[in-house]
């Protein structure tokens, strides 16, 4: 009997852990997805309602829309990449980082593709906001027309007061993400249920041959709705992106139970609204509403227009320290805004550089109309690459034939595209806005990479073997530098090889400490290290030793902490009479270096905006010593 009460307390548990976990996924996972009701069909609908409506090619409209959220997220996220995860973390990064470890290197493909994936994230993070609380707020037209004047006030103070909060944390906020993103739900859903009944046809809309047929009659103007159907599956990145906050269950549990049933009935209302008072085609979302309902809903829509900006600006804190780590972007301050969730961070750098993106995007276009043609690229961009790399990790994780990972997603790929070229159309509508953030950001990128890896070759020739380096301090005997107390730490990128830090200290000090510990840290291939594997040490010689340090690409690279676990683990040493010493290289620009002058001055900018080691690594600022040298790159 104990043991079937406790066998049911434990069922209660996890059943009570899974629920919890599914609902706050719905607030952080599915809220830009859960906005996309908004304005996706409206935008749709705008082309062919030129000439008055067709009750066909609206019935085919929501079959796209259905089938389109069918395919791409419940097929390919939902049931598919969510498998595919970093020990239990996802995103374009997460998946990049597997596939190097399984080449052993970083091929210049797979930095490409996940630098273009990343890119086109920062490119969403910055739209999404600016696009999603303007189609909420524009709401409040309905409400009373006075307001039609303020849209763009009321959106700039709700986004400039959402980003001056973000050094706050989320961690209390979030709580309430979960339960007002369902609330936004299930009220999406009881509207779109109530108006089915306005058309019935519309449920023909099931059937995917009106999809099909849809696509085959509309021709070139088919393409150009379909860039505006994309715009239902917005938000699709983040349920493979935050996969290591809930797991795996909770986001499907969440999608069947609640999100996907919402959103189809909510598509179909819109639809047989349309088709039964086609008057109501300037706003049909809103217009689903009672007059006095419309206020209500107008604040809902814009508390979750809010929940799923701040699920696309933490994703982009997110993915910014992934990129860091992995040696994509310069060392930026990181904070981390909650004691017991590792993933609630913040980045004042990343912080200003969206807010300045999102205020210049909604002066720039004024209206969620006009800022929906420059949506829909960014999204389509990394699906695509995500795809692309998830055929490269059946491949190579799974094992698969490329026959058979071909069959698989070549279908996928090849819808993926379709929706890609139809949103290419309305590059000059403003679609060339994310394509240009995603290119100033794998500029940057590259620019980075290719910039370390020469100033690594430019210093390795001048570097001195460390193996050599204290045989020969070993012998000198009495012109050795001298011995004092206390020991040395000198962080290095590159164990093989004396720091120049060291090489500094004993040419202009002429002193050597009794203990000097050569530190390395490392960036693992997995978003965590166990405390056990944290570090190694590894003794040359009786005052030498080398320290490799191990962070996970999700982990704060905390020097100072790791060293506690040190002394625990037996390896004795004041930190008080501990020194740490850095090498600081003043660069200087040369054309013949390898890359362009522009590229190089550009590099030393992002060599001058990065943070210093001794805050990134967590050092204690009183024991860091630094020692400057010049490079030319």
């Amino acid at each position: 009997m104990q043991a079937h009460a406790a066998s049911a307390s434990h069922s209660r548990s996890r059943s009570r852990t899974l629920f919890l976990l599914a609902l706050g996924s719905v607030g952080v996972v599915y809220g830009d997805i859960g906005t996309s009701p908004l304005y996706a069909f409206r935008e749709a609908l705008r082309p062919i309602s030129q000439n008055g409506l067709v009750r066909t090619e609206v019935v085919g409209l929501i079959s796209l829309m259905i089938w389109t959220l069918t395919v791409i997220v419940t097929i390919k996220y939902v049931l598919f990449l969510l498998r595919a995860d970093n020990h239990g973390e996802g995103g374009t990064l997460s998946l990049l980082a597997l596939l190097t470890k399984a080449t052993k290197g970083r091929t210049a493909l797979l930095f490409f593709l996940g630098a273009a994936g990343a890119a086109l994230f920062i490119g969403d993070a910055m739209i999404t906001p600016a696009l999603s609380v303007l189609s909420a707020v524009e709401g409040a037209k309905l409400v009373t027309p006075t307001l039609a004047d303020y849209v763009v006030p009321i959106s700039v103070v709700i986004l400039v007061a959402m980003f001056a909060v973000q050094s706050w944390g989320t961690a209390a906020v979030s709580k309430f993400f979960g339960p007002i993103t369902a609330i936004w739900f299930i009220v999406m859903g009881l509207a779109g249920l109530n108006h089915i009944s306005d058309d019935l046809g519309i449920l023909a809309a099931f059937n995917p041959y009106y999809a099909i047929m849809f696509m085959y009659n509309e021709g070139y103007l088919g393409l150009v709705v379909l860039g505006a159907v994309f715009l239902t599956v917005t938000g699709a990145e983040a349920l493979y992106a935050d996969l290591g906050h809930f797991g795996r269950r909770p986001i499907q549990w969440a999608w069947f139970c609640l999100v996907f049933p919402a959103l189809t009935l909510n598509y179909l209302g819109q639809g047989a609204l349309v088709l039964a008072h086609p008057e109501t085609i300037g706003n049909p979302f809103f217009l689903m509403f009672p007059k006095w309902a419309l206020l209500p809903v107008v604040i809902l829509a814009t508390a979750a227009t809010i929940i799923a900006s701040q699920a696309v600006i933490t994703g982009a804190f997110s993915l910014t320290r992934q990129a860091i780590h992995l040696g994509f972007l310069p060392r930026m301050e990181i904070y981390h805004t909650s004691e017991t969730q590792t993933g609630q961070i913040y980045l004042p750098a990343v912080n200003t550089v969206l807010l300045f993106g999102v205020m210049l995007l909604v002066f720039l276009f004024g209206s969620s109309e006009a800022l929906a043609t420059a949506y829909g690229i960014s999204v389509t961009g990394a699906m695509v690459v995500t795809t692309v790399l998830a055929f490269e990790f059946l491949r190579m994780r799974w094992r698969w034939t490329p026959l058979a990972a071909g069959a698989v997603l070549l279908p996928l790929f090849l819808l993926e595209l379709t929706f890609l070229g139809a949103n290419l159309l309305k590059v000059h509508d403003g679609g060339y806005v994310p394509v240009a953030i995603a290119a100033a950001v794998v500029l940057v990128m590259w620019t980075w990479t290719r910039g370390t890896r020469i100033l690594r070759e430019k210093t390795r020739r001048i570097e001195v073997p460390l193996p050599a380096f204290v045989k020969s301090v070993e012998k000198q005997g009495a012109h050795a530098p001298v011995q004092v107390s206390g020991t040395a730490i000198f962080l290095t990128s590159d164990p093989d090889f004396a720091p120049a830090a060291l090489l500094h200290n004993i040419k202009h000090n002429h002193v050597l400490h009794e203990r000097n510990f050569i530190l390395t840290v490392r960036t693992a291939n997995t978003p965590r290290v166990m405390p056990a594997e944290r570090f190694s040490v590894e003794k040359i010689s009786e005052r030498f030793s080398c320290i490799e340090m191990r962070f996970g690409f999700m982990e704060m690279q905390n020097v100072s902490q790791a060293l506690g676990l040190m002394r625990k683990a037996g390896h004795k040493f004041d930190i008080m009479s501990t020194s740490f010493y850095l090498g600081r290289r003043k660069l200087v620009p040369d054309a013949q270096s390898g890359m362009p002058m522009w590229q190089d001055r550009l590099f030393i900018g992002l060599a001058n905006l990065a943070t210093d080691p001794s805050d990134y690594f967590r050092l204690p600022t009183n024991r860091v010593v630094e020692l400057g040298s010049h490079v030319v790159i």
